[in-house]
């Protein structure tokens, strides 16, 4: 089914059941975020979290696993996790969202006030900005650029060069908007949700908008309809489509050039609005099925079906294969043009493993952040099999949800406000 880009909300009941505080933190964008923080609505203090330095660092060996030689960098005996090359504290302020830590230009940069990018090899620091990252924005990277919301909420969005830190790029809508957010960029342009603002400063719509990523300029803007919302927001483009998801389950594709509107599906039963792209296809988890659509059309291309019930998590695509594991704690390795089954595993079920949430690859294994931190951390798994190698977890028991980023020879690891550097 076909519909507008809607702002009514059509939840299956039970399909995945209310989110958590700590969910519904992690995904909203900065003005959602931003108010609960005011609010005194989070129920910790992070700043009051007792975090040492982890020792030991590998978990339990994992049932099936190797010992991770060869990939796995400095690993340990049977299945252990290598310790990290290096252990920093960061100002990191994040709620658990894949685009909160990156890794470009020789240093490593978790979301956080101040924004401190980190050397990748040695974890010492290369720059700060005081203003740090507006809470819940993204810290959107092009081929050479760190796009950030402004910390002065003046409407700006502004580039920045990873490697030093300086700006390079500036752009304002105006001031009718208020708090535009960078959602996706690719070789030409900057993509941004903002508040449309009535006369008594309030907001009951908002825009998305299309920002020359050369001059600043704006390419196009497009108002979104009565009750959508510019919070929850996951974005990705291919070619000529723009691809993008929020809290009220629509699943909405616009032309890059024009900003008109291809084709919205309201979706049913959608993993809180995560997707991946391949190609021509956006690959979207909803229930207990994996469905592809064409970035064209809308049209159907393929369905995974999930066994016994289980409800599909994130998906991802790398080098050519999707990954994805369900609430059975299956993972499954998917061909992402035809949906064929290349492999099927459940050593994290066997291993007592919680599902991974982001994922990242170096080498030929594949690297899985989870949620909470006792069953979970960071989850090395052979991209070939499914088998898991090591896992590491920093023991801190902090409630944030880990994240990964890596650089191709280092793997980097978020929890709360300590960043560990692992080898690959």
């Amino acid at each position: 089914m076909v519909r507008r880009d809607s702002g009514s909300d059509d939840r299956t009941p039970g399909a995945f059941g209310a989110p958590s505080r700590r969910r519904v933190l992690r995904l909203a964008g900065g003005g959602l975020a931003l108010a609960a923080l005011t609010a005194g609505t989070v129920g910790c203090d992070e700043d009051s979290v007792d975090v040492e330095d982890p020792g030991s660092t590998g978990g339990d060996e994992p049932k099936g696993g190797g010992n991770g030689s060869g990939d796995g960098g400095d690993v340990g005996e049977k299945g252990q996790a290598p310790k990290p090359l290096w252990t920093k504290p960061t100002s990191a302020e994040t709620y658990g969202d894949n685009d909160e830590l990156v890794a470009a230009g020789g240093v490593v940069i978790a979301s956080g006030s101040p924004l401190a990018a980190l050397d990748a090899a040695t974890g010492g620091q290369k720059w700060s900005l005081p203003g740090g990252a507006v809470p819940g924005a993204p810290l959107l990277l092009s081929e050479d650029t760190l796009y950030l919301a402004s910390s002065e909420y003046d409407g700006s969005v502004i580039g920045y060069a990873p490697a030093s830190g300086k700006e390079t790029w500036r752009s304002r809508l105006g001031k009718e908007y208020r708090q535009p957010r960078p959602i996706a960029v690719d070789e030409g342009q900057v993509y941004v949700i903002a508040e449309i603002l009535e006369e008594d400063g309030s907001s009951k719509t908002n825009v998305i908008a299309a920002l020359d990523s050369t001059t600043g300029r704006i390419a196009w803007k497009e108002q979104r309809d009565v009750g959508t919302e510019q919070n929850g927001i996951h974005a990705a483009v291919r070619g000529r489509h723009l691809v993008y998801t929020d809290f009220k389950k629509n699943l909405t594709v616009r032309d890059t050039a024009s900003g008109g509107q291809v084709w919205t599906h309201k979706t049913t039963k959608t993993n809180y609005g995560f997707f991946t792209v391949h190609q021509d296809l956006v690959i979207v988890p909803q229930g207990n099925v994996l469905q592809a659509f064409n970035l064209a059309d809308g049209k159907e291309k393929w369905s995974l079906k999930a066994s016994d019930g289980a409800l599909f998590r994130e998906p991802a695509v790398l080098e050519d294969v999707l990954y994805v594991a369900d609430s059975a704690r299956t993972m499954w390795a998917v061909d992402p043009r035809t949906g064929r089954q290349l492999w099927k595993s459940e050593a994290l079920a066997d291993a007592g493993l919680q599902v991974p949430r982001q994922y990242v690859k170096a080498g030929d294994t594949l690297y899985g952040a989870t949620d909470l931190d006792k069953q979970g951390g960071i989850i090395a798994i052979d991209a070939r099999t499914g088998e898991v190698r090591w896992t590491f977890n920093d023991k801190t028991g902090d409630y944030h949800a880990w994240l990964v980023a890596t650089d191709g020879k280092r793997v980097f690891a978020l929890h709360g406000k300590k960043l560990h550097a692992l080898a690959v």
